[in-house]
């Protein structure tokens, strides 16, 4: 079980630092509504990755391949798919990062800090379905299906997986709803300083996921 954490890792990071998710969190925790919304906000962003990931999971191992080295290429083949399209997601971010400035892509975070609970959920369930979201979930799914886990083992697993990735998501919102004179000058600091570099920590996240699940394809073909 802890060999099929390894490769979940890294995936596992770059979801936490997801700069759209994180930035919405710190907003809505900026706003009035924070005591409304911020709870719901984290169970759809909970309950949305992990839907995401078992889909992926599933689908893989319910692929009507015969024999279970060819299951296992199959995969294989994901993997190498999803890797490739992080990548070039990864060129494309760093080509609109030099083309424009980085808050001009996501200029529907400016309604974030008037949303109520309902569209906070809304919203955190929304945010598993954006591209690079969906690539990331499926190749979290496709490293837990690729490692021949038992189903309570691969419910460990993905549990630890989830925990990992909306940690970022669940620390300041807990810190906040604790503290919130404390935690508010660091939320202010925090935006600001992701504003000015959230598109290059986009390219950066990508480009490491994409080449470690590509390797990890290659290496089981």
């Amino acid at each position: 079980m802890l060999s099929a954490l390894g490769p979940l890792l890294p995936i596992a990071v770059a979801v936490a630092v997801s700069t759209v998710p994180i930035m919405a969190t710190i907003l809505i925790l900026l706003s009035p509504k924070r005591n409304q919304s911020a709870i719901p906000f984290l169970i759809g962003w909970v309950v949305g990755m992990t839907v995401v990931v078992v889909i992926a999971a599933f689908g893989a191992n319910a692929l009507p391949i015969g024999s279970f080295r060819a299951q296992k290429r199959a995969i294989a083949i994901g993997q190498i798919v999803v890797g490739t399209a992080l990548l070039v997601a990864a060129v494309m971010a760093w080509r609109r990062a030099n083309r424009a400035p980085a808050d001009q892509g996501n200029r529907w975070l400016d309604r974030v800090d008037r949303f109520g609970p309902l569209a906070a959920l809304g919203l955190a369930l929304a945010l598993n379905l954006r591209p690079k979201a969906l690539l990331l979930g499926a190749a979290a799914g496709l490293s837990v299906a690729g490692s021949s886990l038992k189903t309570t083992e691969a419910a460990i697993v993905l549990a630890v997986y989830v925990g990992l990735s909306s940690s970022t998501v669940i620390v300041p919102i807990v810190a906040t709803l604790v503290a919130p004179a404390r935690t508010q000058p660091r939320l202010v600091l925090a935006r600001d300083w992701l504003s000015n570099n959230s598109a290059y920590i986009t390219v950066v996240v990508l480009l490491m996921v994409g080449f470690v699940i590509l390797g990890a394809g290659l290496s089981e073909l």
